[in-house]
């Protein structure tokens, strides 16, 4: 660059756009954004594919850092980064908290503290519920009325930070009920205008089977422990059965039936014996169930998150999108088609590339909203409606 191109303005203009154009191009159906936010994931989980020392770790990240300032799509980045670091988290599967420190800072001197600001948060709301439960067990020690029957940990999280999560209605069993108000006394002792949404679908539950060849303990999701233990007081059980007492949608039923007859542990026993779910099915408690280890975990598949991640950042562009148009209007008062969607592609390019037909279409919705009016005379000028 220095000796052929004597280090020149137009050189580094054409070489950051080639850079773009390539960094850009998507794998098969993944955007390069999801690939960058899953490298980051395999780097800083515990068990990733990605064996680095921690001077390594480092300079991989800041090279992850350099190479988002080519990606157009930042946001999607960090809406995919947002969910895998979540999971990392709450699941206990991060490596080092240095490193997750570490990155967000990076990005934050690179993009600002708009963009980490959710994760900052969620980093910070970890450490917050790790002293809330060791005040809820204080509490319990202090408090001999107040047994929730079983070992209990609730993290509890800011919604705002977090991705959000759907929250059904589950009906809990006996003994997961009483956990639930116990918990919900405590808390009301801390804060009465804060209300808990409780997210069963992130919840994982240590069970004891007590099968023929020997007890076991298995390792299972909030759903799953929910399912098996129906069979305390039942022999056998239909589709309909389980899920009109679980309360649950039939995609998560199907899902965690599969997981507990089908896959590689059949904690139950189906009828007829075949490999998918249908609601014509029965189910039975397998008590010759055995495995060589006494502790299992049995994996419950996650549902595909990457269609919801998409739909909530066009959600989030289109809120963008009409908060600097009326932004843009608001300083400007008369302005032309052409001018406005140019500043609005300015003032958004830090976090994605809005698309042409969205601004205007976004222009369009604005006008229906009475935030903005055509001119009379002229339909390519547009006044901003105070």
């Amino acid at each position: 660059m220095n000796d052929c191109f004597q280090n020149h303005t137009h050189y580094h203009k054409a070489l950051k756009e080639a850079f773009e154009v390539f960094c850009n191009k998507g794998v098969g159906r993944s955007s390069s954004a999801e690939l960058l936010a899953t490298f980051c994931d395999n780097i800083l989980k515990k068990g990733g594919s990605e064996k680095l020392s921690d001077e390594a770790i480092e300079e991989t990240l800041e090279k992850v850092v350099k190479l988002l300032e080519y990606i157009s799509d930042r946001d999607l980045f960090a809406e995919f980064y947002r969910k895998k670091l979540a999971r990392r988290l709450l699941f206990d599967k991060s490596a080092n908290d240095d490193h997750e420190r570490s990155i967000l800072t990076k990005l934050k001197q690179q993009r600002g503290g708009q963009f980490t600001s959710k994760m900052e948060g969620m980093v910070t709301d970890l450490t917050l519920a790790k002293e809330n439960q060791t005040s809820f067990e204080e509490y319990l020690n202090n408090n001999s009325n107040a047994n929730p029957g079983i070992d209990l940990t609730v993290t509890v999280l800011t919604t705002g930070f977090w991705p959000s999560y759907k929250s059904f209605d589950l009906n809990l069993p006996a003994e997961m009920v009483k956990c639930v108000e116990v918990f919900r006394e405590f808390y009301q002792t801390k804060t009465k205008h804060r209300k808990l949404t409780w997210i069963y679908s992130l919840g994982t539950c240590n069970i004891i089977g007590k099968f023929e060849p020997k007890t076991m303990e298995l390792i299972v999701t909030t759903y799953q422990a929910s399912a098996l233990l129906l069979f305390n007081s039942s022999d056998r059980l239909s589709y309909s059965e389980i899920r009109t007492q679980l309360n649950l949608t039939d995609d998560d039923v199907v899902r965690l039936l599969h997981s507990l007859s089908c896959a590689k542990y059949k904690i139950l026993n189906k009828e007829p014996n075949t490999k998918s779910i249908a609601p014509t099915d029965h189910f039975e408690f397998n008590f010759k169930f055995t495995d060589k280890m006494r502790r299992i975990k049995i994996p419950l598949p996650p549902m595909d998150e990457k269609k919801k991640v998409i739909e909530d950042v066009d959600k989030d562009r289109r809120y963008a999108i009409d908060a600097s148009i009326v932004r843009i209007m608001k300083s400007r008062k008369v302005l032309g088609h052409q001018q406005l969607v140019m500043e609005c592609v300015e003032q958004l390019g830090r976090m994605f590339k809005p698309d042409f037909k969205a601004i205007k279409k976004r222009i369009e919705d604005l006008i229906t909203r009475d935030y903005l009016e055509r001119d009379k005379d002229n339909p390519n000028l547009f006044r901003y409606l105070a």
